[in-house]
């Protein structure tokens, strides 16, 4: 009976435990989670353009129509995943954070070299490419890290997209922190600090993030509530530096502070990581010390439900191969089924998204890209319009959390459809515009906050809708496709409305002071009427799209009645029982093998 002391006593014993503990960790559920939480907190670097943008326009000497066209493409860039989701379909999901963090790395890198003189000045349409391929980068990061989380935890997917996309929504502000403590307040740096960093995560838990067997946790809806509270506090701490930085001179020696507290925020998830799959190793070891319950108690009630349901089984197994990546596009599946690429492509509800992201994140995208020369035509200081910009982002997070969590609490208490949130965001988004169109004092403060609110819950919500309507088989590929309407309306809205009637306003200033376009290199608009009728404009066409969002609240209110996640909850049994009878055969060999 010696034997088993020494499996667990000696110091090859607790070494062999150790590295055993370590793989788990590693390998684990709650490590790939927290992996996932720094990939995507590297992954919202387009929404910096506001900081970075001046230094572009000053430098190659851009008026605000070809910045809008430089913004547009970067938004093109950004929402166009479609190659990152269908790459994902073919290749293992390593291949796809690696591809995705040296695009980010070569766009980026292009454009400091460009806007700091080391080489030769690029042309329009070479720059829109650098952006476009940058930008581009975040989605092979969305696919890789989000798509493989909300797979692996199918049945808390609204709190996982909140919290994942939360994290996106930091970034801006996280990078504004970071560059301040490492660079100074140096925007040219900023470009090559979300250059750098955002590819040496990804590389960093390139085969960390990967799909795995789902099954139940005891605490896990307890555990997301603790990551919830952490990225809040995160939140509010870099609203509070932000607020601070803005009254108060920081040294450098400050700064690095602010980013030294916001790093160790940042990685707390770790730890909450470490104390899980710590409960979770022990629990594997548990059933080998106690194989007599497992062994006499499972083959009943593994083999009672099986031919319980053996006979409906077939039909199943029968249905699914139908499911193709183009499927039958006439016979689409009741909504909550897997449907085909084209099933969904084509269907009125995703049609009816299209146009909703369009408005919506088309709106959106538009005013978070001219907050800066929105803040510079009211008088305001530079560092005040960085402010703007990290009160987006921080705000933005909380719209996202918002979507997920709270969304997820309404759906499963009252059985409020999403769509209806959505709706509700779309005018609180058109409200933002309104305060921007008739300034008042400090209204720009309020609209940063709204837009920002607003256009990360649209996010979140658009892409826990596609899971719920259209299922998760090809969820990588419809994610991508459903926010191709968002690029498309900031082109439109962007550098064919809001640019060309800014540029309208400059010029008549300069023709006001007796100037030519010629005279001047770069076309600046001062005071209230040059956004004016732009964001009257954003007003309308977000309040048409939260009409057009309310048609799916009133086609999807039946669905949403039902229990959405009953299929994912059978498959978790299914697994747990599998797993309990590998546990329970495994502890039988090992007490036959002491005996």
């Amino acid at each position: 009976m010696a034997e088993p002391t020494v499996i667990g006593g000696g110091g090859g014993g607790y070494r062999c435990g150790c590295c055993g503990f370590l793989v788990q960790l590693l390998r684990g559920r709650w490590f790939m989670m927290f992996a996932s939480f720094l990939i995507m907190a590297g992954a919202g670097a387009t929404y910096l353009f506001g900081v970075y943008s001046k230094q572009i326009k000053a430098t190659l000497g851009y008026d605000q129509s070809t910045l809008n066209l430089l913004g547009s493409c970067k938004d093109l860039g950004a929402n166009v995943g479609v190659l990152s989701g269908l790459l994902a379909e073919v290749t293992p999901t390593w291949f796809v954070l690696l591809v995705g963090s040296a695009m980010n790395f070569a766009g980026y890198f292009m454009i400091w070299l460009a806007v700091t003189g080391k080489i030769a000045k690029p042309t329009v349409w070479q720059m829109c490419i650098y952006i476009c391929i940058g930008a581009n980068s975040q989605n092979f990061a969305n696919t890789g890290a989000l798509v493989t989380c909300v797979k692996n935890f199918p049945k808390s997917r609204g709190i996982m997209l909140g919290l994942m996309k939360g994290f996106v929504g930091l970034s801006g502000a996280l990078f504004t922190q970071l560059y301040l403590a490492i660079y100074g307040n140096d925007a040219k740096s900023l470009i090559l600090l979300i250059g750098w960093l955002p590819a040496v995560l990804s590389i960093m838990f390139v085969f960390t993030i990967r799909i795995m067997k789902i099954s139940t946790h005891p605490n896990e809806l307890k555990v997301f509530y603790q990551y919830l509270i952490i990225s809040i506090v995160l939140a509010l701490c870099i609203m509070g530096l932000t607020i601070a930085q803005k009254q108060v001179s920081f040294s450098h020696n400050a700064y690095v502070a602010s980013a030294v507290t916001v790093c160790f925020l940042l990685f707390s998830p770790f730890f909450i990581a470490v104390r899980e799959e710590l409960a979770t190793w022990r629990m594997k070891k548990e059933p080998a010390n106690t194989p007599i319950a497992v062994r006499v108690e499972e083959p009943p009630t593994w083999a009672e439900p099986v031919s319980g349901i053996s006979e409906p089984k077939p039909t199943q197994l029968v249905e699914k191969p139908k499911v193709s990546s183009c499927g039958n596009i006439c016979q689409k599946p009741e909504r909550g089924e897997d449907y085909g690429i084209l099933q969904a492509l084509l269907s009125m509800d995703m049609l009816i998204l299209f146009v909703a992201t369009f408005c919506g994140l088309g709106c959106s995208l538009t005013a978070v890209d001219n907050l800066g020369q929105v803040g510079e035509s009211l008088g305001y200081a530079t560092h005040t319009i960085s402010t703007f910009v990290s009160l987006v982002s921080v705000w933005n997070f909380f719209g996202r959390v918002f979507a997920g969590f709270v969304s997820e609490i309404i759906l499963l208490r009252w059985k409020i459809p999403r769509p209806f949130i959505m709706t509700v965001a779309l005018l609180l988004s058109a409200i933002g515009n309104l305060l921007i169109a008739f300034p008042i004092p400090g209204s720009v403060y309020i609209s940063s906050v709204l837009i920002g609110f607003s256009f990360g819950a649209q996010l979140t919500l658009l892409f826990v809708i596609i899971s719920e309507i259209f299922g998760l088989k090809y969820y990588s590929t419809l994610f991508n496709c459903g926010q191709l309407a968002s690029p498309l309306g900031s082109y439109i809205l962007n550098v064919q409305i809001v640019g060309k009637l800014y540029d309208r306003e400059a010029l008549k200033q300069l023709a006001a002071k007796g100037m030519t376009r010629s005279m001047v290199k770069e076309l600046t608009c001062i005071g209230k009427q040059c956004y004016r009728l732009s964001y009257i404009i954003l007003a309308c066409t977000n309040a048409f799209g939260a009409f057009v969002s309310f048609l799916l609240v009133t086609r999807t209110c039946k669905f949403y009645q039902g229990d959405l996640y009953k299929k994912f909850v059978e498959e978790m049994a299914k697994n747990e029982r599998e797993m309990a009878l590998v546990s329970a055969n495994n502890g039988g060999e090992q007490r036959d093998g002491l005996k």
